[in-house]
Order: structure tokens, then sequence, then C-alpha cells
């Protein structure tokens, strides 16, 4: 049986896929605090989607 294998979204390292893993995705609780602390500190974002001017619906009365 094959292992499945990810790569840490920290560092890159490949972590098996696997519940003795307790880390995963990430290879260490280091990697996975750290990337908490990101999000914490706001440096990750979600990019709203682009809005398209000629398809938006106006309030205005007629």
């Amino acid at each position: 049986m094959q292992q499945r294998t990810v790569n840490c979204p920290q560092c890159g390292k490949e972590v098996i896929w696997e519940p003795a893993s307790r880390f995963r995705p990430f290879c260490s609780e280091r990697c996975k605090t750290n990337d908490l602390s990101q999000w914490a500190q706001e440096s990750y974002r979600i990019s709203e989607a682009e809005k398209d001017p000629e398809n938006t619906i106006t309030t205005e009365p007629i």
C-alpha cells in the first residue's frame, strides 16, 4: 500500500497523511503555530471576487 504524502504549508517538508501524524497537514507543532499566528495577525487575506460594474443592480428610483 502506497503512503499518501502532502507538503507542509509552512516549510514544504513532506508529511505522511495518516492518523499518527499529529499535526497534519503541518510537519510539526511549530509550523502549525506559525500558520495560526499569521492568520491571527491578518497576514493572510482571502480576496474578494471582482465585481462587474455592468451587471450590478442599482437601487435608484425609476
